[in-house]
């Protein structure tokens, strides 16, 4: 099951992070639709950021974006662009994924 954590800064409506942990298992490793989708939601997103202060893990099975000091407008467009596509896949694939939001 993936499980995707996202909390918003104090007192705004802007996300302060987005982490993915976990794998989907709807099929065999490497041939993993739901993985795939979400690997290639949060590494486009990372790509779009311009801000500097963020802190970022990508790796096998965990994926954080964090918003170290509230970033611009751009950027907050960036992170709801990608919990939306996130949403979007949780919608059709409820159990594999989970979203909590803070």
């Amino acid at each position: 099951m993936i499980t995707v954590i996202i909390k918003k800064h104090e007192n705004s409506d802007k996300i302060r992070l987005i982490e993915v942990k976990g794998h989907a298992d709807s099929a065999p490793y490497g041939k993993d639709l739901v993985c795939a989708a979400v690997s290639a939601v949060m590494t486009g997103g990372f790509n779009a950021l311009q801000g500097h202060d963020y802190r970022f893990i990508l790796e096998d099975g965990h994926a954080l974006v964090e918003d170290l000091d509230e970033c611009s407008d751009y950027d907050s467009v960036v992170l709801k662009t990608i919990e939306t596509q996130l949403q979007t896949i949780y919608e059709s694939n409820k159990e594999f994924i989970t979203i909590c939001k803070d």
